[in-house]
């Protein structure tokens, strides 16, 4: 993960900031766009080739749209949607499922696999490029552009490298969040910097680095562990010790990026939304999921559900509509059967409290509440981190006491005892718990002990990551190949 590398945090980021601040105000966006293709082109510079068909495709598009409808030609306009939507889930489709559809209708037989072999491709049957970085995102964000310039909840921009800034954003150009373009339109053309913003982009990017540097990788690697250990072995504890800590890691991971990324836009002037609420305090699965992964929730509510119908056409198209929108939700976490099962596993629960279980839930106390949302969360994460389907059953039969692995051993124990002071950190940095101490005896800087402490606080946490990062061999990105 290039933000959290000494080299991002102590040399390309302050020469980008530095720059960024020097250059006069009519002039950012033109900068921002070139830093965004460095910092885009860094691991793969071929694949800048796709961020440039991706700009010029929506950008010319975004601008067909308009001209229809200044025509009156709102079939042209429809068509000009159309035709952008069907390039960009061609590419996600083509560099993210491609080889997944093949090796699935292969396994099927039938006869499929000749057919996909005998394709005009130079490669054959499967395509042997690696997933370009943060396809799922920038795709996604380049779709609601035409769709909202359609709607008319956004306008065309005919600035070309406006647009380019707006797709290649680098703070959150690889793993979100996802940003639509009438939310960014008018900053990228006015945007307010000062210090006050800029500590408090500094602030942010810290707190992220450390979710992910501190904790994220540290529980990351116990669920290395855990996934590894075969299934006869692999305890009852054991099991749900992998399970929270999958869930762990992916939530630190994924909400430290965010962090980082939300730090870094203010750093430069942008306020982009807040992509996860401490979604381990919820009561139920449906709060769950207003928790996590806000920008993804929104982008599906409202351009997928909304569009077939919402929940306005009955309960028998509303129960479709929410399988369908979370069968796209899981399978666009991954290429694998694991992720349309996860998604179909969250989009029965939700069904089920929206049906009926919903009612049941306000009956019974809030502790219990919490215990239902996290126990069935917490499963979920073992379907998710488990990617193998020939394993998954075993290791859902072991969590539940189902395999031969017994309660607890040994190993399990050993585990416990050397990773219990990181889960437990985990487990209150997962709640809201140290946020509201600081506001409460810091007043997030703005008391007097707090505009010394809380400084303080930062610099040791940014040097703790630093050394982690020196030192470590171990630090995985997780978010990217989604």
């Amino acid at each position: 993960m290039v933000f959290s590398t000494p080299f991002f945090l102590f040399f390309y980021l302050p020469i980008v900031l530095a720059v960024y601040y020097i250059t006069p105000l009519k002039f950012r966006n033109a900068v921002l766009l070139l830093v965004n293709l460095i910092f885009y082109g860094w691991g793969e510079p071929v694949y800048i080739l796709i961020m440039f068909a991706s700009i010029a495709i929506d950008y010319t598009h975004g601008m067909l749209v308009t001209r229809c409808k200044a025509k009156g030609n709102d079939r042209g306009a429809r068509m000009a949607v159309a035709s952008s939507v069907i390039f960009n889930l061609a590419l996600l489709f083509f560099f993210k499922y491609w080889n997944f559809i093949a090796g699935s209708l292969a396994g099927i037989g039938l006869g499929f696999m000749p057919i996909i072999e005998r394709l005009p491709l130079p490669w054959g049957g499967s395509i042997p490029f690696a997933l370009p970085i943060g396809i799922s995102f920038y795709t996604f964000q380049t779709m609601s552009y035409t769709i909202d310039v359609y709607r008319g909840d956004a306008r065309a921009q005919t600035n070309i490298v406006t647009f380019g800034t707006f797709v290649t954003l680098f703070p959150q150009l690889i793993a979100g969040p996802i940003i639509k373009y009438k939310d960014l339109d008018d900053q990228l053309e006015h945007r307010p910097h000062s210090p006050e913003q800029f500590a408090a982009g500094v602030q942010t990017f810290v707190v992220g680095l450390a979710k992910k540097v501190l904790i994220a990788n540290n529980i990351g690697s116990l669920w290395d562990a855990i996934k590894a250990t075969e299934l006869g072995s692999l305890t009852v504890v054991g099991a749900w010790l992998g399970a929270i800590t999958c869930m762990l890691q992916l939530y630190f991971d994924f909400s430290g990026y965010s962090d980082m990324a939300i730090g870094l836009g203010r750093m430069l002037g942008f306020e982009f939304m807040k992509n996860f609420d401490y979604p381990m305090i919820s009561k139920s699965i449906s709060e769950f999921w207003r928790r996590w992964h806000i920008s993804l929730g929104s982008w599906f509510r409202e351009y997928v559900y909304f569009p077939l119908g919402g929940s306005r056409r009955g309960m028998g198209r509303t129960c479709l509509n929410l399988l369908i929108v979370w069968s796209l939700t899981g399978i666009w976490h991954g290429a694998s059967w694991n992720f349309v099962l996860w998604g179909l596993y969250f989009g029965v629960l939700i069904l089920c409290e929206r049906l009926f279980l919903g009612k049941l839930l306000d009956k019974l106390p809030g502790w219990a509440q919490h215990v239902y949302a996290l126990f069935l969360v917490t499963v979920s994460f073992a379907i998710f981190g488990v990617e193998d389907m020939a394993v998954l059953p075993g290791y859902l039969a072991a969590m539940f006491g189902f395999a031969g692995g017994g309660a607890v051993n040994a190993t399990t124990l050993y585990y416990l005892r050397n990773y219990l002071p990181v889960l437990l950190i985990a487990f209150v940095a997962a709640t809201p718990l140290v946020t509201e101490l600081v506001k409460k005896h810091l007043g997030l800087g703005k008391s007097q002990a707090g505009k010394v402490l809380l400084p303080v606080g930062l610099l040791a946490g940014l040097v703790l990551c630093t050394a982690y990062l020196v030192d470590a061999t171990y630090n995985p990105f997780l978010y990217f190949r989604f």
